[in-house]
């Protein structure tokens, strides 16, 4: 089969012959941009359904299209947001069951084993929009789970939660597959936990086809140089450095002098209100932020870890201005807000871009315009850059996290690794003095890893101050670590624990 979706001038799949039996666990493996995600889709039925593109080919699942068995397949999508369909956990669940017939007696019961599987920490009452990003994908896990498929498609399940919850959700997948006989489908990055439990893996080049396909250890075993070529995380190979920038691309244009503060969050409590009472918590008002403290200086990196629904997301949205804190305060350096003591939430929208920018968890929410090129020169122009500096620096950002050859596609037709480098890039353009960037590394190859560290480790170099939250350790290390900046580590929105130098 091939598929050229509208929009790309060359397919992303391109005649791709793969035959999987009845009962597999095939790792699905390349570079961001290979067509994995597509082909997942493919699977589940979804191109020319929900997907605007050309097909060449077919897919069949024991002989008929896929389409022709609805709640057969079932597919966790890289965005778990783009798969919620109800207001509380327990009907977004049941939602397929109720859509497939299942007798009404028979849900409460599939919906309380799937979300005990996925590992999914609160009760059905809950809103689904009080969910962080890694409690999004378990829930979404849980809505693939319950239908009982005969087809199992996970498009990086555990991209977005720690280590803990990432081993409670392999083990509950694995073990789901093997008391119904299901066939997997699993496409991730870091391969290492998954090689063990998986009898194939079928590995996609850059132009979506087809170039290795056996079992995992042997085949990842066997050329290690030229598959980390390709991008492939390859296990027992150590992380690449990050990548070395032409600082121009990244310098802020008004940066704080030497580390001075450049916002400061004190004692911070937020708390998220939702009309309905969760079941199994203590009521509709929860803290997600609870006393919290820290700052963003210039030239220096903070890191924000800990598990899933921790608070990391919610402190950086409160100090990139976002997020008006409950109680405490959040201050931006008093020389860009003309008052002591100022809120940056109180900031214009337009003075707040200019000095802050946001990388959100789900990038897609980031993208603003129509095509790749447009999406950078927006910011860039409206915020002071002439158009000759904006386009210098947004086609050497392009080139750097390889997306040139994208300038001029459609923003939402790219793969999730593809959007989330474009926010990076979007975020960096203009030159604001501080970026503060929620799992900018999800998603990405070896290849393009390394672009990302190497983009905002070079700003931070320039003086801009970069905060990051995330569950990838290396990622901490290069932008945080080593006496570059200091690390926080969350939970149930405390503060337990940290570096600072």
């Amino acid at each position: 089969m091939s598929w050229r979706p509208a929009g790309r001038k060359t397919p992303i799949l391109d005649r791709l012959d793969l035959r999987i039996e009845a009962g597999e666990k095939v790792l699905l493996v390349g570079p961001s941009g290979s067509g994995k995600s597509t082909l997942l889709r493919a699977i589940a039925g979804l191109l020319l359904t929900a997907d605007v593109g050309e097909l060449a080919g077919r897919v069949s699942i024991a002989g008929s299209p896929p389409q022709d068995s609805p709640g057969q397949v079932g597919l966790l999508l890289q965005d778990p947001t783009a798969g919620l369909v109800a207001g509380t956990v327990g009907r977004d669940v049941a939602f397929g069951l109720e859509n497939t017939g299942v007798p009404r007696p028979e849900m409460p019961h599939r919906v309380r084993r799937a979300l005990e599987a996925a590992s999914f920490p609160y009760g059905e009452g809950r809103r689904v929009d009080t969910l962080s990003g890694g409690e999004t994908q378990r829930l979404a896990l849980a809505g693939a789970l319950v239908m009982h498929p005969r087809v199992l498609l996970l498009d990086e399940p555990t991209s977005m939660l720690d280590e803990e919850s990432s081993a409670r959700v392999r083990e509950a997948v694995l073990g789901s597959v093997h008391a119904t006989g299901s066939t997997l489908v699993v496409v991730e990055h870091r391969l290492g936990p998954w090689v063990p439990h998986m009898d194939r893996c079928v590995v996609l080049d850059p132009a979506g086809r087809v170039v290795a396909d056996g079992p995992p250890g042997p085949l990842l075993r066997g050329d290690r140089a030229a598959l980390a070529g390709q991008g492939v995380w390859v296990p027992g190979m150590a992380v690449p450095e990050p990548l070395a920038v032409d600082p121009s691309l990244v310098a802020p244009q008004d940066p704080a002098p030497g580390d001075e503060p450049i916002v400061v969050a004190d004692d911070v409590r937020v708390v998220h209100r939702s009309p309905f009472r969760d079941v199994g918590s203590r009521g509709h008002r929860r803290p997600a932020l609870d006393g919290v403290s820290g700052e963003l200086r210039a030239g220096r990196g903070l890191g924000l870890t800990g598990p899933s629904g921790a608070g990391k997301s919610t402190l950086l949205a409160v100090l990139a201005g976002l997020q008006h804190p409950d109680s405490g305060s959040c201050r931006i350096r008093e020389e860009w807000s003309g008052h002591k003591g100022r809120s940056a939430s109180r900031l214009s929208s337009s003075e707040l871009a200019r000095r802050l920018a946001w990388v959100p968890q789900t990038p897609e929410h980031g993208l603003v315009r129509g095509t790749v090129i447009d999406e950078l020169m927006l910011a860039s122009t409206a915020l002071g850059l002439s158009r000759g500096a904006a386009m210098a620096r947004a086609r050497g950002l392009l080139e750097v996290l390889g997306l040139s050859a994208l300038a001029d596609t459609n923003a939402h037709r790219l793969s999730g690794g593809e959007q989330r480098r474009l926010v990076v890039a979007a975020a960096l353009v203009h030159g604001p003095a501080g970026v503060l960037l929620d799992e900018p590394t999800v998603g990405q190859d070896r290849l393009t890893w390394s672009a990302v560290t190497g983009v905002c480790a070079t700003a931070r170099a320039a003086g801009a101050g970069i905060a990051v939250a995330t569950h990838d350790v290396a990622a901490l290390d290069v932008l945080a670590g080593d006496g570059r900046g200091s690390v926080l580590r969350l939970d149930q929105g405390l503060v337990v624990g940290g570096v600072t130098p």
